[in-house]
């Protein structure tokens, strides 16, 4: 070719369709600072509300959320425990992510209890956590919040973590730290961020949308041999745990199908109607656990019934579960179906049309079992008389909070509940004070229902600074307190186990409607059920922050309906 030619191929202009693209790929790069990143992706993400507690290390994020302020809300809590807990309840209630953010060191290990409870429940939080220069990171130099190794504290309390170090690379990080969250099994993760990274200005492409979950492939083999398993057996009982949540039309179907009750203890209640025959409590499940020949475990590591009521040859496994290892975690079941539930139980009920053995109602017995239930736990009836007082003022579709409390332990016994995520109980870590501010997270997020939260008067003081979080953004969450001036757990064990050598359990307690009344809030006493109910239904009419003292005594223990002997075979311990 000619030089001349080829000077003129040399200034031919591009292409008009790549000159598009090279003027959109350019437009995309955006100047943004590491927190505007961070804020952006969670915006693209859908998360709309951050919990959190402001600090030096985390300036240049906050002044990120500041400029993002009419897309996204900082709920400020008065302790990272509050803003912890609250992203909790948050995510319990809706099933969806949410973000809270603290400083590093001591910012961390405050709110440490609420990563370790959602990583027990399974809860999808992301934790944004500051940290000292990035320099200075794991030289043990002394500098204000430093903490040995806060990656490693981090990687043993969630599932996913990650360091951003920098503007370009935060929406990536952040995307996958969401995607995490419910990778599978839900579980919690977290980000850091150096003090002098958040604000580094710099180049950001196009922020990451949001990708669509990874489903593992449904084993049809497996679904026909499960059918196969359950379409003979004769007795079998269903037990229904977290994973269950967003199953219930399934469970409940198949429950119908199979004439199987369902058993849930606290995770999966809801999951069927509690008001259904075949809805069974605790020690009701014990009972059925023994006669069973088969069992469909649903979304459950089935902990107590195999560790403490103990399994045999006799008794096939049926497990439906998020990964092959959960499945397995405590016994190696006869089928493991894998995925998330409600595909899943879909193809299994498919496939139970042709499998299923002709079956008779168990309706009527069912009832009579219940009935003689209700007369065994009639031992509780001090707590229960107050749950029914509940009961009949929350609407269906109210959220309750438990506690560790003689009224939470009677709840998860003998409280109906109606709906999938409308109770709210702290899983195998059963942490004492998780209550209050986690009610307050799940209020926020669900304005559009009443949420209560039971305490004891023990619990309740962990968090109840955050009474003034529920006034200044206007969370119109009831609390009670059953005030008993002890921990009262504690207490009845020394008293029945110990010689009565009563220690370090008894209580200095304020007035709590006045505590209530100093912050603004509603403060109400009640002292049995029927003013129970007329207090309940005050505060739910006017819709405030309101607490409601309720003076008891000494309660009956609850602890022969829930820790319980082997029927079967050999307990694993």
């Amino acid at each position: 070719m000619p030089k001349s030619a080829a000077k003129k191929s040399a200034r031919k202009p591009a292409p008009k369709a790549l000159q598009k693209t090279a003027k959109k790929a350019k437009a995309a790069v955006t100047e943004l600072s590491t927190g505007e990143a961070t804020v952006e992706t969670l915006l693209s993400h859908g998360i709309r509300t951050v919990y959190a507690l402001p600090g030096v290390h985390n300036d240049h994020l906050f002044d990120a959320f500041a400029r993002a302020s009419d897309r996204l809300s900082v709920v400020h809590t008065r302790h990272e425990q509050g803003a912890g807990y609250m992203a909790l309840g948050a995510a319990l209630a809706t099933g969806k992510p949410q973000v809270y953010s603290v400083v590093p060191g001591p910012g961390l290990l405050n709110s440490g209890a609420a990563l370790l409870t959602a990583y027990g429940m399974n809860a999808p939080v992301l934790a944004l956590i500051g940290q000292i220069p990035a320099q200075a990171i794991g030289r043990n130099q002394g500098h204000l919040h430093e903490i040995k190794d806060q990656a490693g504290i981090l990687s043993r309390l969630v599932d996913h973590t990650g360091i951003l170090n920098g503007p370009a690379e935060a929406p990536a990080k952040v995307a996958k730290a969401i995607r995490a969250l419910h990778d599978r099994r839900p579980a919690p993760g977290a980000l850091e961020c150096a003090i002098n990274v958040w604000g580094e200005r710099g180049p950001v492409g196009p922020i990451p949308a949001p990708m669509p979950p990874r489903l593992p492939r449904i084993d049809e083999d497996k679904v026909r041999k499960a059918a196969k398993l359950l379409g003979k057996s004769k007795r079998i009982l269903i037990v229904a745990g977290a994973g269950a949540l967003d199953a219930s039309a399934e469970v409940t179907q198949l429950s119908d199908m199979l004439q199987a009750p369902v058993l849930s203890y606290r995770r999966g209640q809801g999951v069927l109607d509690g008001r259904s025959p075949y809805s069974v409590n605790l020690p009701l499940g014990h009972e059925l656990w023994a006669e069973a020949d088969a069992v469909l475990a649903v979304g459950t590591r089935l902990f107590t019934p195999i560790l403490q009521w103990g399994i045999d040859r006799d008794l096939k496994v049926v497990n439906v579960n998020a990964t092959a290892d959960d499945a397995a975690r405590m016994h190696k079941p006869n089928v493991a179906l894998i995925g998330d539930a409600a595909p899943n139980l879909r193809r299994l009920i498919a496939a139970l049309e042709t499998t299923n053995a002709k079956r008779a109602s168990r309706d009527d017995e069912m009832r009579q079992r219940q009935a003689k239930m209700r007369a065994r736990l009639a031992k509780l009836v001090p707590q229960l008389a107050f749950l029914a007082a509940i009961r009949a003022e929350l609407p269906e579709d109210g959220i309750l909070v438990d506690e560790v409390t003689q009224v939470g332990f009677a709840a998860r016994l003998g409280f109906p509940v109606y709906k999938p995520r409308t109770f709210l109980s702290p899983g195998y870590q059963d942490n004492l004070g998780w209550g209050f501010a986690t009610a307050l997270g799940a209020q926020h997020a669900r304005g559009d229902v009443p949420v209560l939260s039971i305490n004891g008067d023990g619990g309740f003081m962990f968090t109840a600074n955050e009474m003034a979080t529920a006034i200044r953004h206007r969370i119109p969450l009831t609390a009670i307190v059953f005030a008993d001036g002890a921990f009262g757990n504690v207490r009845r064990i020394q008293q029945e186990q110990f010689g009565n050598r009563v220690i370090a359990s008894d209580l200095a307690n304020p007035d709590f409607v006045k505590f209530a009344e100093a912050f603004g809030a509603r403060g109400l006493r009640a002292r049995d059920p029927q003013e129970l109910r007329f207090a309940l239904r005050e505060s739910f009419a006017v819709r405030e922050p309101t607490l409601i003292e309720v003076p008891v005594g000494a309660m009956p223990s609850p602890w022969e309906f829930i820790h319980m002997p082997p029927v079967r075979g050999k307990a694993r311990r």
